[in-house]
């Protein structure tokens, strides 16, 4: 099997196990690199219902599935890790810059109706960057309240270290966090 169909095949299985739509990849540069993140326009937003509602309280609150189903980065996969998630440092070269995120955190918060100031809120990714989570998808960020760090940091470093021992796949760790993250953090002992 190439890598591509079962990058293919991952992201169809999250997508149903999820009962969300993952989306898509990311271009790889022609250095093999992480291409420039996309501009977030009226066409990604618009792929978003108008009003989110996020779901617990306090600092385990899971985002709206409508809202931010997540979505993976089909260029990290089980047969990549040590040169993608299980990589120290990894997470900095797939990290979008604040110029791309800042505007994006604005606008999801007003959609799930967060009206604290931005530092009270991390634009973060559902589906961790540390598990192949898409780094630039607005289906994979939301406005989690609190700053970091916060309670799904020490869930995401968690499911990280059980994807790279061995005793989690990575696409059960994805499916995991996008679905309930504080769950997954129970079950591994981080929260």
């Amino acid at each position: 099997m190439t890598r591509s169909t079962l990058a293919a095949l991952l992201t169809l299985a999250l997508c149903a196990c999820s009962g969300g739509t993952l989306v898509g990849p990311l271009p790889a540069s022609p250095g093999g690199g992480t291409a420039a993140p996309p501009a977030t326009g009226p066409a990604d937003l618009a792929s978003l219902p108008a009003h989110c509602t996020a779901r617990g309280s306090g600092l385990q609150v899971l985002p709206d599935p409508a809202c931010t189903p997540g979505a993976i980065d089909p260029r990290v996969t089980q047969d990549d890790l040590g040169t993608t998630v299980c990589r120290s440092g990894y997470t900095r070269t797939v990290r979008p810059p604040t110029s791309y995120t800042e505007p994006l955190k604005r606008e999801l918060m007003l959609r799930y109706g967060d009206t604290g100031p931005l530092g009270a809120y991390e634009l973060d990714h559902l589906i961790s960057l540390e598990l192949g989570g898409n780094p630039t998808s607005v289906a994979n960020l939301w406005p989690e309240p609190g700053a970091s760090p916060n309670p799904k940091d020490q869930v995401e470093l968690a499911a990280n270290r059980a994807v790279c021992s061995g005793r989690m796949t990575l696409a059960d760790a994805q499916r995991a966090i996008a679905t309930d993250w504080v769950q997954l953090g129970r079950r591994l002992g981080a929260t």
